[in-house]
């Protein structure tokens, strides 16, 4: 087999036998829809879809300098982290580039997840890898030994209470918990990238079809249905969350990308990229860098990544995302804009559409945001 050819995850005969359309993503072979993508979305948004992220990358860090070390490799206080407890961060170059942005879950005193994005797996493996010198702490790629499986959707929690005995109403955001899902061991975690409530489920690759089976007649009766990564895109960004490659990239800082909160310079020692930004902020604190804003078309012309935005006659931002809202119903995209025009409902702000400006409302991030 040739190293070009896509990876393939534990569920790909199935997504194959669900007639899915296939897609390579980061280098994986994946499902992009089943049917319609308005319609998967929705059911996320109403009810409950399923999904398979076993692209994601896992790396395991372990030993008694594996709280040290990620306090030194990544830009939050991961030592703060409780056992149990998950949380949102990024690693940066030294010049404060976001390489990726990160989630890592704490699962013992001395053993953390790191869950990086696919197209990023092997830098951010590699960059922990480098920066573990000194440590005592072991970096492990863990890729292999993980499927992922994730229930998103209001109807989520009701699914996933008919399979397993473990205390799901006690687990919180950003936290995991080891337990037993239809039989399958599992590290079941509530995070998310949709804006709902939902779970995300940690497997040996082995017992992944067993899983997604159980999942599925489990959730039959209230409506989910198998979600390809099209309608994770549109679900993502109607609830303002940033992707890699878009919104975060290695010419912006977290600073840049208006999620500086994630940089704790309080937290004890060095960390790779502190000087540049410290830089970083102060520079945003004197003179705000261009600000990520939500855009809402008047018309019914979708905008792409790359798109400039203009204002009286002169390119203010530009697109980062942009497709149809099934929930709104119209056109909406992120972008970067000048602080002059971030503020919302700044009149005047069109979207470049192959030469014609098409009028857009400035909203505040995100879109769409659950009743709790």
């Amino acid at each position: 087999m040739s190293s070009n050819a896509p990876r393939l995850t534990a569920l790909d005969a199935l997504h194959r036998s669900l007639g899915a359309t296939m897609t390579d993503f980061a280098g994986w072979d994946m499902p992009l829809r089943y049917g319609s993508e308005r319609d998967e979305h929705l059911a996320v948004r109403t009810r409950a879809g399923l999904f398979d992220l076993s692209h994601m990358g896992e790396i395991t860090v372990t030993g008694p300098g594996a709280a040290a070390l990620l306090n030194h490799a990544l830009v939050g206080n991961i030592a703060s982290v409780g056992v149990g407890r998950a949380r949102y961060t990024m690693i940066c170059r030294e010049d404060g580039g976001i390489l990726d942005d990160l989630i890592v879950y704490r699962l013992a005193e001395n053993e953390y997840m790191v869950v990086a994005n696919a197209s990023n797996a092997q830098v951010v493996l590699d960059a922990l890898t480098e920066r573990a010198a000194g440590f005592d702490a072991l970096v492990r790629d863990d890729r292999d030994a993980y499927a992922l499986i994730a229930v998103q959707g209001p109807e989520s929690p009701g699914i996933l209470k008919s399979l397993t005995d473990a205390d799901l109403d006690g687990l919180k955001y950003y936290a995991g918990l080891p337990g037993t899902v239809a039989g399958v061991p599992a590290l079941i975690a509530r995070t998310g990238y949709t804006g709902e409530d939902g779970f995300e489920l940690f497997v040996a690759p082995s017992d992944a079809e067993k899983l997604w089976q159980a999942l599925t007649d489990a959730g039959a009766p209230v409506g989910l249905v198998p979600c390809g990564l099209s309608c994770r895109d549109t679900l993502r960004l109607e609830a303002g969350m940033p992707l890699y490659g878009h919104e975060l990239t290695t010419s912006l800082t977290p600073f840049d990308a208006g999620l500086g909160r994630v940089v704790k310079f309080e937290k004890e020692g060095d960390f790779v990229g502190r000087a540049a930004l410290q830089e970083a902020a102060s520079r945003a604190a004197e003179n705000p860098p261009r600000v990520l804003v939500g855009l809402v078309a008047e018309g019914r012309r979708v905008p792409r990544a790359g798109f400039s935005v203009v204002a009286d006659g002169k390119v203010i931002g530009e697109v980062t995302s942009g497709a149809p809202s099934p929930t709104l119903g119209k056109p909406i995209a992120m972008a970067y804009v000048d602080a002059a025009h971030a503020a919302p409902g700044t009149a005047g702000v069109g979207v470049d559409i192959r030469g014609s400006h098409e009028p857009y409302e400035v909203v505040a991030l995100p879109f769409y945001k659950r009743q709790k």
